[in-house]
Parts: structure tokens; C-alpha cells; sequence
């Protein structure tokens, strides 16, 4: 009687702690509608001030105190062959960048994606998501190899404003998102700048430390902690 009452027990604390786990899921477009307009208005001041070091300070303690730990919405986005793709359907760890073709990256940002695509693809899906028509989004894909998915949202056909008010306008492009195999956020980042006046191979350096910093530290759990000065990449590490 004691065993079959302990048992119960256990049954019962463990239902309870799957429930209260379950009631802490916060997905992230709730995470968003909290604490998005405090943060907006701080910032919108930051920049007026051209205060941009506030800026930043500011989008990185929305990041790691708000944002951080919520779970990604089940968004829909479409395939370049048209198809609907749900977040959801992609099992792995996914490095999720959010883009536009009127955005220009670094020299070497591609470059480096493309390298480490490959490098990971066993381990992580890497998504490059556009907010273009179907037809532009065919044409960027061209610039990255087949390790990457691309996938774009059409804003002019105004069938995805919930996708593109949480994913595109909340945060500004472009935005790239770490997410777990639960589809929990583990980082939030902004991309890599740099003066022009750096090299190709000074360009991918950096582009290429940055996101495997990303890769190493947060999506690929239990593995030792990555620094980039272990790691050649180019010339040298910046």
C-alpha cells in the first residue's frame, strides 16, 4: 500500500511539474507586446540624442532580460517554390537571419554563412529569411550554397501582417535568431559592421568569428565554449 501510494506521488509532482512548465511557455510575440513599447521609447530618445552607445545598451537588455528564453511563435514563411513552410516543421537548432535584398552586408558575412552552413549541417539548420517577392528572393539565393534554406514573406500580398509585425518591424533588418531544438530563443543579435576600409579576408574574419561564436556557445549545448583566437579562420582573428 505504502509503494502503490508513493507511486501516485511521483505520478502526481511529476504531472505538476510538467503543468508549471507549460504555464512559463511564454512565445515570443507575448514577450514582445510587454516589453516592445517600453523599449521603443527609450530608444526612439537614444537615437534622437544620437546617443547610440544607449541605443545598443538598450537592444541588448531587451535581449538578454526579456526576449531571451521565450519561445519563437510557430510563424509561416513560403519556400522559393511557393510552398508554405512552418517554423515548426524544422526539427534541428536553427540560426535564423532576417533580411531584405535592399540590406548590404559586409563583404565577408556570406562568405563565412556559407562556410559555416556547410561545416554544421549535420547539426544545425541555417535559414535565411527574406521580406521580399518570391521572384527577388530566387535571385538572392543564388549568392549562398545549398546547406542554406532560403525562405521569403511577401509583404505586398499582406497575407503574413502578424509574421511580419513580430518578425520584421519589431526589431529592424537584419536580425538574426539562435533557436533550440524546442524552439526556445537562446540570442538575439544584430549584424556585424565594419569601416570600409577592411580587407575581404579581415571582412570574413570577423563575420566568421562572430557567427560561429553564436553557433558554439549557444546552439550546439554541452560542447566547450568557443574562442575565436582558437580557431583560424583567415588571417588573423579581430
Amino acid at each position: 500500500m505504502v509503494r502503490l501510494l508513493l507511486f501516485f506521488l511521483l505520478i502526481n509532482l511529476t504531472l505538476n511539474a510538467f503543468a508549471q512548465e507549460e504555464e512559463q511557455r511564454i512565445l515570443f510575440s507575448e514577450a514582445l507586446s510587454m516589453h516592445l513599447p517600453k523599449y521603443e521609447k527609450k530608444a526612439k530618445k537614444a537615437y534622437r540624442l544620437r546617443d547610440y552607445e544607449e541605443a545598443h545598451t538598450l537592444f541588448d537588455s531587451l535581449v538578454q532580460f526579456e526576449l531571451n528564453g521565450s519561445y519563437m511563435d510557430n510563424f509561416k514563411f513560403h519556400s522559393l517554390k511557393g510552398k508554405s513552410v512552418e517554423l515548426y516543421d524544422i526539427k534541428k537548432p536553427v540560426y535564423l537571419i532576417t533580411y531584405a535584398s535592399w540590406c548590404i552586408g559586409s563583404e565577408g558575412e556570406i562568405p563565412a554563412i556559407n562556410a559555416l552552413a556547410t561545416k554544421y549541417q549535420d547539426k544545425i539548420d541555417f535559414v535565411i529569411l527574406f521580406w521580399d517577392t518570391q521572384k527577388i528572393a530566387k535571385k538572392m539565393s543564388k549568392s549562398y550554397n545549398d546547406n542554406i534554406k532560403i525562405l521569403y514573406v511577401d509583404e505586398l500580398n499582406n497575407k503574413d501582417s502578424f509574421v511580419i509585425s513580430q518578425l520584421k518591424h519589431s526589431l529592424g533588418l537584419p536580425t538574426t535568431f539562435l533557436i533550440d531544438g524546442t524552439k526556445k530563443i537562446l540570442d538575439i543579435r544584430r549584424g556585424i559592421t565594419h569601416p570600409l576600409s577592411k580587407t575581404f579576408e579581415e571582412s570574413y574574419d570577423m563575420n566568421y568569428n562572430s557567427i560561429h561564436d553564436g553557433i558554439a556557445n549557444h546552439l550546439l549545448s554541452g560542447k566547450k565554449k568557443y574562442s575565436p583566437s582558437k580557431e583560424t579562420v583567415a588571417i588573423n582573428g579581430i
